[in-house]
């Protein structure tokens, strides 16, 4: 019987229930038992025990970012997805980043906060993104369109009331948002196709991921082969420098230049209806059934 975690007391905790219900859902139809355990906290993992496996359906916080990992490493459970250390590097966004810039991907210019007003709109610009150094779903994130001191601190108070831990600002690119998954596939990282992302209204934030019909998702992007094959590369490159294993996502800005930027990599993404990895997947006709078999099949301590 394999355990689906999903759950936590973060505020991604909706969507990791609706998350563990789909995988839970698709592993069964896979011929594989399993049943959804809503963990309410850190201390609740012992639950577990006696189980023979688990999948990983938490998004955000101590689910996602190597603390789940490394209790789970201690019980000598299999689970899906990354270790402690790659869970822990890729939920920080500012030392993911760091990463990034030295394997070579391209990344927008970016400062921890809080920092001087006038070095901020030096460096940046006016057009800024502020973000929570770790979570995800979008949770927290301000987009300012005309820094001032007076938005910049309310944008930043957002930030910290969201999420643990540091908050950073980076300069906006402006452009078209691309996302690229990332699954192993006989000990290979490989990706699979390029999606575009385009909210009818706003950004891509929380209500437009979540709320079905919000967002039009065009799989596979229509993009030139030639961007469409260095966001797949970059996609690769990021989820081998992270040490990620299993199965990633990567998202990206996409310029009118053809300049493309990566925002950050998710170990654990988004298995609901609308969730974008399980339609990359469709795409090259893997069902989501199919997908999450293979996942767990991959499931190691």
């Amino acid at each position: 019987m394999i355990a689906v975690l999903c759950g936590g007391d973060g505020r991604e905790r909706e969507v990791s229930l609706r998350s563990g219900k789909a995988v839970c859902d698709a592993l069964n139809e896979a011929g594989i038992q399993a049943e959804t355990l809503d963990l309410h906290s850190l201390s609740e993992v012992g639950r577990v025990k006696g189980y023979d496996g688990a999948f990983i359906a938490m998004h955000g916080d101590w689910g996602e970012g190597g603390k789940l990992q490394a209790e789970l490493d201690a019980l000598g459970i299999p689970y899906t997805g990354s270790d402690p250390k790659a869970s822990a590097l890729a939920m920080d966004k500012w030392k993911a980043c760091a990463v990034f810039r030295e394997a070579g991907i391209p990344i927008p210019e970016g400062m921890l906060l809080p920092a001087e007003f006038g070095e901020i709109l030096s460096r940046l610009g006016r057009d800024v993104v502020v973000k929570p150094c770790s979570g995800g779903s979008t949770v927290g994130i301000t987009i300012i369109r005309g820094l001032t001191p007076e938005n910049l601190a309310e944008a930043e108070k957002s930030a910290r009331s969201s999420y643990y831990g540091g908050v950073m600002a980076e300069e906006y690119i402006d452009g078209r948002e691309l996302t690229c998954a990332v699954w192993e596939n006989a000990g290979r990282a490989e990706a699979l196709p390029v999606i575009e992302i385009v909210p009818h209204h706003g950004f891509y934030d929380y209500t437009n991921k979540y709320t079905k019909g919000a967002t039009e998702y065009i799989v596979p992007a229509q993009i030139p082969d030639d961007i469409r094959a260095k966001v797949s590369r970059y996609a690769v490159m990021a989820h081998e420098a992270l040490e990620c294993r299993a199965y990633s996502r990567a998202d990206f800005r996409l310029k009118p230049d053809g300049s493309v930027y990566i925002l950050e990599v998710n170990t654990a993404p988004g298995m609901t209806a609308t969730s974008l990895v399980p339609k990359a997947a469709g795409a090259v006709g893997v069902s989501m059934s199919e997908f999450v078999k293979r996942i767990m099949m991959m499931a190691r301590v």
